[in-house]
């Protein structure tokens, strides 16, 4: 990751995600199905580094910088993220909202691409810690999304990885514990956004 801004007030924290993957399949579904089958894991590694909280704040996506490593057997371990683009709460299909993990990977002289997405939507039933955890994933060969498929999974953020992230929350810039609590207020009030409507609806009448 570049050298964040002395001058600004950021915030960095680090996220593990893993999961069954497999080469060949297209859909992340049916790549979890297959890896599990195959024993084959994905691991990603993430450093998210926000610069300007402020910003990151305005701005509609709520653009990080996303840096670290990805591990795959097949491929390769420790497998740097030349370049990355992290998206929280942006704009998903419909009402819902994303998170997304985009990645340029570097594997000798050739390039690839993860894009990951965690499909934070108002469904049916008690689904949150299932959708702010779970990363639907494809691996391109390529520089882009675009970029043809060259396998698939599903990444799970675990409630000890969960535990592990909050840990490494860490200013930076101007940053101090106030900035660590703007984030704070801003991912749990989308939370609420999001899916207080669906437990006011069920609540029987009186």
């Amino acid at each position: 990751m570049n050298t964040t801004n002395p001058m600004l007030a950021g915030l960095l924290f680090e996220e593990t995600m893993r999961g069954h993957f497999s080469l060949g399949s297209q859909a992340p579904e049916r790549g979890e199905r297959l890896g599990h089958a195959e024993g084959t894991e994905l691991a990603l590694h993430a450093k998210v580094q926000i610069d300007d909280m402020g910003a990151f704040l305005a701005d509609d996506r709520h653009h990080g910088r996303l840096g670290g490593v990805v591990d795959f057997a097949p491929l390769g371990l420790g497998l740097v993220i030349l370049e990355g683009d992290f998206q929280l709460f942006s704009q998903g299909p419909g009402t819902g909202r994303q998170m997304v993990y985009d990645a340029v990977l570097e594997l000798d002289e050739r390039r690839l691409f993860l894009h990951g997405v965690k499909r934070v939507n108002d469904d049916p039933g008690p689904d949150l810690w299932r959708d702010t955890t779970t990363l639907y994933t494809t691996l391109h060969e390529g520089e882009s999304a675009t970029a043809d498929i060259l396998g698939a999974g599903i990444l799970h953020l675990g409630v000890a990885e969960l535990m592990a992230m909050l840990k490494t929350m860490t200013p930076t810039g101007q940053g101090d514990l106030r900035t660590v609590a703007d984030f704070g207020r801003f991912f749990f009030g989308e939370l609420w956004h999001l899916y207080a409507p669906w437990v006011i609806r069920r609540e029987p009448e009186a």
